[in-house]
This record gives C-alpha cells, sequence and structure tokens, in this order.
C-alpha cells in the first residue's frame, strides 16, 4: 500500500483537524539512533524526534529491552496496586524536580498532567482565574486549551477557567521587544502588577512554559520568571512550570527549563511528559506534598504510571543521566545554533535564529518582512526531499522547530545544518529573495 493510499484512507475515517505535514504525508515505519525510514526505504535525518518525544534515541536498547522484559510479565495493573518502577521513577524525578517535600502523579501525557496541575492549583487556591502567557500552548484538553494563549490552537472560547494573559514569552516582537533585558522584564512585572490589580479575589497560579513550544521556540530573558514569583508570591499565587518539552536537560543549559529563573526558588508545581517515555506514554505532575494531597475526593489513574511505561521511563532517564546527554544538548547544541546563525545571515528570508542546547528555531518572513508561513512549508518540503525532518510553530506557523534526539553527534549536527542551509537558500529563491541557490 502506497502512501498515498494509506493517507485516502486516513482521511476518510480521521478528522478534519487532525494536522498532517507535508504535501504528500508521510509513514515512518521504523527507526534506530537518530534517523527514521518511511515505507519506502528512505532514510531520514531525524531533526524532530516525534515532537520532542524521542528524546534520547530511535530503538534504544536500554528502554527497549525494559519494555520488552516488563511487557513479557505484566502490561497493566493500574495505581490501585504497588508498581515498583512508578515508586522508583517518582522518587528518581522527585529528587531531580528541586521542589521541597515533592510528590508525583503519573499520566499518560502533557496535556493530561497540565490538566492535573490546574486541578491542583484551583482546589488549593479555592479560585478558577489563572494566569496565562500570550502565544502559549499547554495541550488539546478543554482546561489546557482554556489557558493557550496561541489562537490557532484554540478551537473554543469556552473554558472552566478565567484567564487572564499577561506579556513576556516572546522577546523579540510585541510592545516591549525593544527594550533591554532588563527593561523588558519591568515592563513585563508591571503588567503583571496591573493585570492582578484589576481581578476580584484569588487568583489560582500562573501557569508557563519556559520556552514556549508550539508557539515557535521563544523565550522571554533568563529571569522574568523569577521576577514574577516576586509579585506571585506576595499574593500567594502558584507557579506552573511546563517542562513538557524543556524538561530533561534538552535546554542544556539546566536540566529544567525553569532553572533559569531560579533566583526566587523553585516552581510551586511542575509538570513533564513527552522525553522521558522515549515514545511511550508517560506524563506526570510533581508538586509540594500541601497542594499535591489537597483534592477530598476519590481520584486514580487506569493508565498513568503503568508497568511498561514506568520501566521504560526508568530506563531512558538512566540512560540519560550515565551519558551526560543534557551536556550533549548543550555542546552539540551550541555548535548547531551558531552553524544556523552563520548559514541565515546573508538570508532576508530568516528574520531570527534562537533558541538554546538542543531547541532551536529559526523565524520566516516574506519579502514585506511579515511572518511566512509558506516559507516554513517550503523549508519543510526541502529538507524533508534532502532528508531531514523538522517541525514548525508559531502563532502564524512561520516558525522552524529543531530539536532533535539529545544523543545527536556533531556530524550528524553538521550533516543537518547542511541540509538545513540548502532549504532556506531554496525559500529564499522561491519568494523571489536575494542569495537564493
Amino acid at each position: 500500500m502506497t502512501d498515498g493510499e494509506l493517507y485516502a484512507r486516513h482521511r476518510a475515517v480521521m478528522p478534519a483537524w487532525l494536522a498532517l505535514y507535508y504535501r504528500e504525508p508521510l509513514e515512518l515505519t521504523h527507526g534506530a539512533g537518530r534517523h527514521v525510514w518511511d515505507a519506502s526505504g528512505k532514510r531520514y535525518l531525524d531533526f524532530f524526534g516525534g515532537i520532542l518525544t524521542t528524546m534520547t534515541a530511535h530503538a534504544l536498547p536500554e528502554v527497549t529491552e525494559a519494555v520488552s522484559a516488563q511487557a513479557g510479565r505484566i502490561l497493566h495493573t493500574s495505581t490501585l496496586y504497588l508498581d515498583r518502577h512508578m515508586v522508583e521513577l517518582a522518587e528518581r524525578i522527585a529528587a531531580l524536580s528541586g521542589i521541597p517535600d515533592a510528590r508525583v502523579f503519573f499520566t499518560t501525557s502533557g496535556t493530561e498532567a497540565n490538566d492535573a496541575a490546574l486541578l491542583l492549583a484551583t482546589t488549593y487556591r479555592r479560585s478558577n482565574q489563572v494566569l496565562a502567557m500570550r502565544n502559549s500552548y499547554h495541550g488539546r484538553s478543554f482546561s489546557a486549551v482554556g489557558v493557550t494563549g496561541n489562537s490557532v490552537w484554540s478551537p473554543t472560547s469556552l473554558s472552566p477557567l478565567q484567564t487572564l494573559y499577561v506579556h513576556g514569552g516572546v522577546r523579540s516582537r510585541g510592545p516591549y521587544a525593544h527594550l533591554s533585558d532588563k527593561d523588558f522584564t519591568a515592563a513585563c512585572v508591571a503588567d503583571l502588577t496591573d493585570v492582578l490589580g484589576q481581578t476580584y479575589g484569588n487568583v489560582a497560579a500562573l501557569i508557563a512554559e519556559p520556552v514556549q513550544g508550539v508557539g515557535g521556540f521563544t523565550a522571554p530573558p533568563d529571569g522574568l520568571y523569577a521576577a514574577f514569583r516576586e509579585v506571585l508570591a506576595e499574593r500567594g499565587i502558584l507557579w506552573i512550570t511546563d517542562e513538557v518539552q524543556t524538561g530533561w536537560g534538552r535546554t542544556g543549559d539546566h536540566f529544567w527549563g525553569w532553572q533559569a529563573h531560579a533566583e526566587n526558588g523553585p516552581p510551586d508545581l511542575l509538570t513533564f511528559a513527552k522525553g522521558i517515555g522515549n515514545g511511550m506514554s508517560v506524563g506526570g505532575v510533581v508538586a509540594r506534598a500541601e497542594i499535591m494531597n489537597c483534592l477530598e475526593a476519590n481520584s486514580i489513574s487506569t493508565f498513568g504510571g503503568s508497568p511498561v511505561t514506568m520501566a521504560a521511563g526508568l530506563a531512558n532517564l538512566t540512560y540519560l543521566l550515565e551519558h551526560d546527554l543534557q551536556g550533549n544538548a548543550r555542546r552539540v547544541g551550541g555548535l548547531l545554533l551558531e552553524r544556523l546563525r552563520a548559514a541565515a545571515a546573508p538570508l532576508a528570508v530568516v528574520r531570527e535564529v534562537r533558541g538554546r542546547g538542543l531547541m532551536l528555531g529559526v523565524e520566516l518572513v516574506g519579502r514585506d518582512g511579515s511572518p511566512s508561513p509558506h516559507a516554513a512549508s517550503l523549508v519543510l518540503e526541502h529538507a524533508r526531499e534532502a532528508g531531514l525532518l523538522i517541525g514548525k510553530g508559531g502563532r502564524e506557523g512561520n516558525a522552524l522547530r529543531i530539536a532533535p534526539p539529545l544523543s545527536l553527534t556533531v556530524e550528524e549536527a553538521e550533516e543537518g545544518a547542511d541540509i538545513l542551509e540548502q532549504a532556506l537558500r531554496e525559500a529564499q529563491y522561491t519568494i523571489g529573495g536575494k542569495d537564493g541557490p
């Protein structure tokens, strides 16, 4: 069966809003290391990792063997029974989180993790008012959509929450973009304070991604959320850090994204998912015991913390730490960032190359300087033809998202950069700029 035939069947049975990349959608059949293969046998260098989820490597033996061994014993039990892997993984995540007296609740996705964090925060604070960042994304559930500040990912205006959006998630656009980092932070703090001055009653929490993922890998200056925390703490407002995409050392400089904003202590709640399972469905929330234990109604999870996914997560985390993949992300990601900036310097189609570690964004514009989703789509297609898979995002869909597995080698980074440089030149030429191929 061809990809075209499979696509026709997909369209006949799947929702119309279920997005697929590429003019001719692609079926991936297997992977190894930093590479994947399609149904025709073509090999690709993977710079997106199934949306930042294949964190260490495809078909990592340590993970696949842990999954196979556990599957051969028992696949499922639920949280009604003790599970050694779940307890051990929770112990390690609690210790790594930086949150004192931490408790961990496992879910099956980042969406569900953020949903649980919102339930905890609003219950603890007895308020449904939540602060969120403009241009943010937190998942596809009803409550997660309600705190998503990116209009193209918000299919409804209805919400169980009253959400107040504040500035700060996007450094290089918006009314404060012209300011220095120090003045940018001060302006965003003033905006936050002004918003809080117009609220009635308690605000439950601020939920924020240290680096906005779907938003196009945008980030504030280091220290902004620490400055926010000072304002929030005076009012008892909780800080939820959404580490679904930034966690586990991906940004290189820090194990968690919140650590770039650590002057006023750790967050009250931390959510995680994606990379910890290396493809298995693992998510979760970490919180101080008094917050985690505030729920008075019964609650369990049928699939969160399953024996197989916990075995995978534990093996994957062990590999990550023992092989210092955070350090690799810092070193190789730094080289890749400089390589892409050098390649983009003469190209008018590139407005900005940003990011840290192995979480890099390339923002593209048209001839008039306005966001160009067309250019982003062109680069995706050209890169695929040359054997490289990348992602895209941003509110206008004009940002390339580059997030390879954290075990990426220098040679693979150079190979991917060469392909991206040529794809950017092709896009430059197609939209009618200078310095084409």
